[in-house]
């Protein structure tokens, strides 16, 4: 095999190309690594960016479902309000149309006021006409016909206010705030300004407003008030007999009568005691009640009480009772005592007093 022959200007051109070759691959490796060393510094800002921004995006997307939730509770809260306006304006329109009415009506009772008071003051002045007219020595009480019976009783008026020395008993126990157990129990629970207007105790004042009018001029009183105990209308004077001629004295009594208020249980046995208690003693007693009592000497321990036990009890409290003294009893009329009227009829008649049952109207 024959040799080549090699001369140096060729070997020197390889070895130029060879270099440069070398020089551009290095110079490209070193361009590479600044271009991507820069690449990567620049997209790490962006990157941080990009993240950023998405962090951004996220958290918006989640005010955004709040938002839309929120929007629709306003929504829901806004037709509940709607709902409820509505409502409203009806019950508006209701209570127009119903004060409207109550005005309408307040306005008929305030002119049928009006027009009793006017007959009233009528009445009044044809009263006084009629007093003025008396002989000034009639006894008050005696201007009808009257018979007078045994015990003395008068039986066209149904009550004679005689002696010289008459004892008021005024039952002011809970039972007088009405006439039915029902009316008796919703009356006891009111404030004291409501008991006082029950119809019950207004007719209990107006009668003993009545009875003060027929007190005889040359007669003395004396007016008790008794339910668990027993008590004078007027204070300070326990014991003691009062004026009937003085007309301040009986106005006086008759006002602190009004300021009762009806409450607890009914003892006859104190009220029955004050006879023997003043002295002198009465020699006439009108006694003011509506049944059979439910108290005796000492408290009830039980919260309930029976026809029976009642009877009892006021058997043991006229045992109390000084002999010769007549008792004049007014009832008020009570359900469920049915043996009230009996008993204190017979009681009347024993004493040789009177027995009245008064009518709702009366006096």
């Amino acid at each position: 095999m024959r040799a080549r022959n090699l001369t140096p200007i060729g070997l020197s051109f390889l070895d130029a190309m060879t270099c440069g070759l070398g020089a551009v691959i290095l110079l490209f490796m070193i361009i590479n690594g600044a271009v991507r060393d820069h690449t990567v510094e620049v997209t790490s800002d962006l990157q941080a960016e990009v993240d950023r921004l998405e962090t951004e995006v996220l958290e918006g997307h989640r005010n955004l479902v709040e938002l839309r939730n929120a929007i629709d509770e306003t929504d829901d809260e806004r037709a509940l309000t709607q709902g409820l306006a509505l409502r409203l304006i009806e019950m508006l329109k209701k209570i127009h149309v119903e004060l409207a009415t109550f005005d309408a009506s307040t306005l008929a009772r305030r002119e049928h006021i009006n027009q009793l008071q006017t007959d009233l003051r009528s009445l009044e002045e044809d009263a006084r006409r009629l007093s003025a007219s008396l002989p000034s020595d009639e006894t008050p009480g005696d201007r009808v016909r009257v018979h007078v019976g045994d015990g003395d009783r008068q039986y066209l008026t149904g009550l004679k206010v005689g002696g010289s020395r008459i004892l008021f008993l005024v039952d002011s126990s809970a039972s007088m705030l009405g006439s039915t157990i029902v009316n008796i129990i919703r009356r006891r629970n009111l404030p004291d300004r409501d008991k006082v207007r029950a119809a019950k105790w207004r007719q209990t004042l107006a009668t003993v407003d009545w009875l003060t009018t027929q007190i005889p001029r040359d007669s003395r009183f004396q007016i008790y008030t008794f339910n668990t105990a027993a008590r004078p209308v007027v204070p300070d004077t326990a014991g003691q007999w009062l004026d009937g001629s003085d007309r301040e004295v009986l106005d006086d009594a008759v006002r602190r009568s009004r300021e009762l208020v009806p409450a607890d249980g009914t003892s006859l046995f104190y009220a029955l005691t004050v006879a023997s208690e003043l002295n002198p003693r009465p020699d006439n007693i009108i006694l003011l009640t509506d049944g059979l009592p439910t108290v005796g000497k000492s408290p009830a321990r039980a919260s309930t009480i029976s026809a029976r036990q009642r009877s009892k009890l006021f058997n043991r409290a006229i045992d109390q009772l000084p002999s010769g003294i007549p008792v004049n009893v007014i009832l008020f009329p009570m359900e469920g005592d049915p043996l009230a009227a009996s008993a204190f009829w017979k009681l009347a008649i024993n004493t040789r007093g009177s027995f009245l049952s008064l009518a709702e109207d009366w006096p």
